[in-house]
């Protein structure tokens, strides 16, 4: 018996004595004020983590002896040898770190030198291709934290719009996540979420991605997600053409130089960061960086944006250097509100693919002298003389690639996910307790944190029980006028998931020539469910007093599978159309130019009948959508004169639609059957997958688009009988800071010898006003004139220079305007070539957009104009 027990107290020593123990403690300046997200790494390992806001930082360490790297921007590292015991036990090291101290060398200087730091800058850009691609794949682990605090929430949006009440100055959003996460070049990323945690939302996940927005200050150009326009890196190739450079002094830290240099824009409104660099003298790498985006750099909603980044050498590859951590703070203010924000991210447990097997050398490699010797300033000129021989650089990313996928479990990542998948949630990654993340979260909580879990954790079954929920949708649910006329009111029920949407007066109330005055009450009730399941359902009840005529109608829909967006509708009753169903004439622009102008535009016809239609997600990218349409159509004669604003000499035209094939577009009444079905595919789209759903990213693969309708005569007393085959393909090219171009073409046409009416014609877009209610359709075109049963070419060109030009006008570039160029084009048997020719300027107030087109058929000019509307 004593020998059971001696043997199980031996057992429990062992098993205490290879618990992990813990190393914590607060980092500080001298002046004993904590260094928010410094880093402190295990030296030789792949373990580190950052402080927080507080300074405080914990390591969980197996037990053993142990040297830890205490590294902050601008400081001067910090080595201390620890020794962990076992038994979970906690040992506290505290640690003041002291500025570094940036000495300028004492130079010898020529005729027509620049500051030094040009010259250190350019030996940078010319290693920046290398360091972009030294690292041919890789894995890692990351951790997220994400805090949104809200400082000031007025009581009402723009003094019209009353805030929800469930917005209050504090904490809004902290949530962290722990991901697994593998690269390879050129930039695929994938992502495995394993824990991701809300506050207050316990069954909510994580908005953190670590393939979201990760700044490579290596790439030329770099998007923050605040502007359409990028942002230019200070090693860039071209980043002389925006940056100043000054050396700030030069320390040694491991035995090697560190440069620190201050970059400023060149110019107040370049699209640059201002802060400082700070440069591996040698190695030619990003050491870190502290940079800032400030209002004049073009970010929009927010004011400043501040980048931290720590870089460190892999395990394994002293050589080759990875990210070691990246803060990313924000601070804004608009419409009343005031907050800030940060997502601080730690990368750990890195395996690494390097591209070469060793560092490529310089053609012609400079003596490195110490801080305090006096050197000769070097020239950007003989810089340039000494870029480094990248022989076969792209063969040696594939091969090393290849190599990497070859040994999943080593380097090539996260596997197994599907081709196109970024990001996989795990299920139950939201379900991890304390323990969990106390063993597993490298950043310490604040005191402010911890508060903000404990507080809301516990409120949130409060929070989410019907009485709770009910008060406050009390306050969502208060009806008041703005939202009878101009915004519509929105009724919930939050608790059971369900939403009833009226539309405003403003829409509600119309007028046309056919109907006269028009009520038309519409409303749209949602029923939601947890797992993104939904069926929505629109009863419409429209009457028009002119013509006494009443248009009842049903339609809904139900998503019953989220995951490949399976749905299924309907449409039934009698519905008021335009005979063409997708034209910019809006029934407020119809009303405004009817009443106000003396010009009834629209041409509207009777459709009673119904329509099922399907959508389903076949693979990812390829989205199938179809229906079977069945419809009695009646023409409409006008029946109300009555004006606000009578022009003399103007009068209102019959409800018929002028067309250069169709000479009489008169029907009297027909009926119609028709299939539908519409394939698109964008090759390469990214998606997430989270246990409630997908998520599609998109791709930098154009869209392409088939579509085939055929009318079918014969069945139900159907008159028409045709076959109309499209195909189309929408792209969108970023041409870095020269903007971005949209391009939308579809060619198609009628096979045979068509039978069918006006409505069934292929109609294309245009606009006889001056609102346009979408700029990427034409301006200048009559609505029905070019309408075809013939084939078709239609195109339509886009360019956003994302203010390309007016940046570089000092009276204008504070405006923010942008400017934009288009293109529109036209080609049918009946119309030959016609062009719409367009140059504008958009994010006028932030809002709008105009444009000044001109039209051109078979050369000859036929009209000009001015188009207004939304543009931000």
């Amino acid at each position: 018996m004593w020998r059971a027990g001696l043997l199980q107290l031996l057992l429990l020593w062992v098993s205490y004595q290879a618990c992990a123990g813990v190393v914590r403690g607060r980092v500080t300046g001298p002046d004993k004020a904590p260094l928010a997200f410094a880093n402190v790494a295990v030296r030789n390992t792949t373990q580190s983590t950052a402080t927080n806001e507080q300074g405080q930082y914990q390591l969980r360490l197996e037990p053993g002896s142990y040297e830890l790297v205490y590294q902050y921007v601008g400081f001067r590292p910090h080595f201390a040898t620890v020794r962990v015991a076992g038994g979970d036990t906690a040992t506290t090291l505290d640690v003041v770190l002291q500025p570094e101290s940036y000495q300028l060398k004492e130079v010898l200087v020529r005729a027509k030198d620049r500051d030094p730091a040009y010259a250190l800058v350019q030996h940078a850009i010319e290693w920046r291709r290398y360091h972009r691609a030294e690292v041919a794949a890789f894995t890692a682990r990351t951790y997220i934290k994400g805090l949104v605090r809200l400082i000031d929430v007025p009581a009402k949006i723009l003094g019209l719009f009353k805030t929800d009440p469930s917005l209050k100055p504090g904490v809004i959003y902290l949530s962290e996540s722990v991901s697994e996460l593998s690269f390879r070049q050129p930039n695929v990323i994938r992502e495995r979420m394993i824990a991701s945690r809300i506050s207050g939302n316990s069954r909510g996940f994580s908005f953190n991605r670590a393939s979201g927005r990760n700044f490579n200050f290596y790439d030329n150009l770099l998007q923050s997600g605040f502007s359409e326009r990028g942002f230019v890196s200070p090693i860039a190739q071209n980043a002389f053409l925006f940056y100043r450079y000054e050396l700030v002094g030069t320390t040694e830290q491991n035995g090697q130089p560190i440069h620190k240099i201050k970059v400023t824009p060149r110019h107040r409104n370049d699209p640059a960061f201002s802060g400082h660099i700070y440069l591996v003298d040698g190695a030619w790498r990003l050491h870190s960086l502290d940079l800032t985006l400030g209002e004049n750099s073009g970010i929009e909603y927010v004011e400043s944006i501040r980048i931290e980044q720590q870089y460190m050498p892999a395990p394994g590859r002293p050589d080759v250097w990875v990210l070691q951590s990246q803060k990313v703070g924000m601070t804004g203010s608009g419409m009343g509100f005031k907050g800030s924000g940060s997502f601080n991210a730690v990368f750990s447990n890195y395996r690494v693919q390097a591209t070469y097997p060793a560092r490529p050398a310089e053609k012609e490699v400079a003596a490195t002298t110490k801080p305090e010797a006096p050197v000769t300033r070097e020239t950007v000129a003989e810089v340039k003389k000494q870029r480094p021989s990248l022989p076969n650089l792209r063969r040696r990313v594939r091969e090393q690639v290849k190599a990497a996928e070859a040994q999943p479990e080593a380097v090539a990542g996260v596997e197994p996910l599907g081709r196109g998948e970024v990001l996989r949630i795990e299920k139950g990654a939201n379900e991890r307790d304390s323990t969990f993340w106390n063993d597993i979260r490298p950043v310490p909580l604040t005191a402010e944190e911890r508060k903000d879990y404990h507080v809301k954790d516990s409120a949130e079954v409060i929070k989410r029980s019907k009485p709770y929920q009910d008060s406050l949708d009390r306050k969502r649910n208060e009806l008041g006028p703005v939202q009878v006329l101009l915004t519509g009111y929105n009724y919930s029920n939050s608790f059971r998931r369900r939403y009833l949407r009226v539309e405003p007066v403003f829409t509600q109330l119309q007028y046309n020539t056919v109907e006269g005055v028009v009520l038309n009450l519409e409303g749209t009730y949602t029923q939601r469910y947890e797992d993104r399941r939904s069926y929505s359902l629109t009863p419409a009840l429209r009457y028009g007093f002119g013509a006494q005529l009443f248009s009842p109608s049903l339609a809904g829909g139900y998503t019953f599978r989220p995951l490949s967006f399976t749905r299924v509708g309907f449409m039934l009753g009698r519905t008021i159309e335009n005979f063409d169903p997708a034209s910019q004439l809006t029934p407020f622009i119809n009303t405004d130019y009817t009443l106000l102008r003396n010009r009834n535009y629209a041409k509207l016809y009777q459709r009673d009948g119904g329509e099922l239609n399907f959508r389903h997600e076949l693979v990812n990218g390829l989205m199938l959508r179809t229906a079977l349409g069945y419809a009695d159509r009646r023409e409409l004669q006008n029946h109300s004169r009555k004006v606000l604003v009578d022009v003399p000499g103007r009068a209102f035209t019959p409800n018929v639609p002028i067309s250069d094939e169709l000479p009489d577009p008169t029907f009297g009444r027909n009926q119609s059957l028709t299939v539908f079905a519409e394939l698109t595919w964008q090759p390469g789209q990214q998606y997430i997958i989270r246990p409630d759903g997908k998520f599609n990213l998109g791709s930098k693969s154009p869209t392409l688009r088939a579509a085939w309708r055929q009318g079918i005569s014969g069945i139900l007393g159907s008159d028409v009988r045709y076959t109309r085959l499209e195909a189309g393909i929408k792209k969108d090219l970023e041409l870095g800071l020269f903007g971005q171009t949209h391009i939308d073409a579809t060619v198609g046409g009628f096979v045979g010898t068509p039978r069918l009416s006006f409505m069934d014609y292929r109609h294309f877009s245009g606009n006889l006003t001056v609102f346009a209610a979408n700029f990427d359709q034409f301006q200048l075109l009559d609505y029905y004139r070019f309408s075809t049963r013939q084939r078709y070419l239609e195109a339509h060109v886009n360019h956003h220079f994302n203010g390309f030009f007016l940046n570089k006008i000092p009276l204008l570039r504070r405006l923010k305007w942008q400017e934009v160029a288009s293109f529109n084009y036209l080609s049918t048997p009946a119309v030959g070539h016609y062009v719409e020719l367009g140059a504008g300027i958009e994010h006028i107030f932030k809002l709008f957009r105009v444009d000044v087109y001109t039209g051109l058929r078979s050369g000859q000019q036929l009209s000009t104009g001015v188009r207004v509307g939304a543009g931000f």
